[in-house]
């Protein structure tokens, strides 16, 4: 797909961190499949990892994490 930000390239795909805040608390996901822009290194998931970065996310939170490091593992 092209870029939507510099809309100069197409993405490929590759492996990013994504890191995440609420309140208190930050969660990094390392390793996570994603769609990247060569040109601006913005990243694209799709729905589906989405949802399963947002759930680990999530259950950190609710485990009481301050900061939490995560290997994304499909």
């Amino acid at each position: 797909m092209k870029c939507v930000i510099c809309h100069h390239r197409e993405t490929k795909p590759a492996l990013v961190t994504v890191t995440l805040e609420r309140d208190e608390c930050i969660i990094v996901l390392k390793k996570v499949p994603a769609e990247i822009c060569d040109n601006c290194d913005e990243y694209y998931l799709s729905d589906a990892v989405t949802e399963q970065v947002l759930e680990k996310a999530e259950l950190a939170v609710k485990n009481g994490a301050k900061l939490e490091i995560i290997r994304y593992a499909v």
